[in-house]
């Protein structure tokens, strides 16, 4: 019998061998890296980026920015603080995307509270992943990938990507910035702390009324008036 391996295969077994090598490549340097500073600090970013990156109710941001401000007083590595953030943050993704694949449809589509809304964001979310997959994908939380189906080959690099791009990102700006920030936020006391954490819920609170309010009022523009002729 004759095997007949087109080109595209070809190309699929090289991408994975590729990306096999890389992972292979990166953890061998990671476990073989000699870290800087108290284990106990990088297990619990490594598990706080994970948690976050699954798309759960986490810490992984606020410890990420808090291991670069560290590392940037000499008591923690950086590079390690990134690393461990990016390998956390990979995994996370691939487990909160596996959830929202296995479960996440099922839960949205059962019969309950606000049934009609969960299937118009259903639809709505499979348009916006079908039209712009990576930019989604990027933008939501793991499970949101899952639950609107993104093929493992698509979503695997992008995952390792938005990781990247994460740890990155947010561990160099609170390295270089955050010192000064925390410097500037102690120079300002306890009284000036305080007030700025409430103008800040209070922005947050008045934006979410404001969005809350504008959805109510479109439902209504929307829903046929009495007596109104129906199309």
């Amino acid at each position: 019998m004759r095997l007949a391996i087109s080109a595209s295969a070809w190309v699929g077994l090289a991408a994975i061998h590729l990306h096999l090598h890389l992972h292979h490549s990166f953890f061998h340097h990671l476990f073989h890296h000699r870290f800087h500073g108290p284990p106990f600090d990088y297990v619990g970013l490594a598990f706080g980026s994970f948690v976050s990156s699954a798309g759960f109710p986490g810490p992984g941001e606020a410890l990420l920015i808090a291991g670069a401000i560290i590392a940037a007083a000499g008591k923690l590595d950086i590079a390690s603080v990134i690393a461990i953030a990016f390998a956390g943050s990979v995994v996370g993704g691939i487990v909160g995307w596996m959830i929202g694949l296995k479960a996440g449809r099922t839960v949205l589509t059962a019969p309950g509270p606000l049934y009609r809304a969960r299937l118009r964001a259903l639809e709505r979310g499979d348009r916006i992943f079908h039209r712009k997959v990576a930019i989604a994908v990027i933008m939501t939380p793991a499970w949101v990938a899952g639950i609107h189906h993104v093929r493992s080959r698509i979503y695997q690099p992008l995952n390792v990507l938005a990781a990247a791009l994460w740890a990155l990102a947010v561990g160099l700006v609170a390295y270089y910035v955050g010192p000064s920030v925390a410097d500037f936020v102690g120079d300002l006391g306890l009284v000036a702390l305080i007030l700025l954490g409430v103008i800040l819920i209070g922005g947050i609170v008045f934006e979410i009324v404001r969005r809350r309010r504008g959805g109510e009022r479109h439902d209504a523009d929307s829903s046929p008036q009495p007596g109104a002729p129906s199309s």
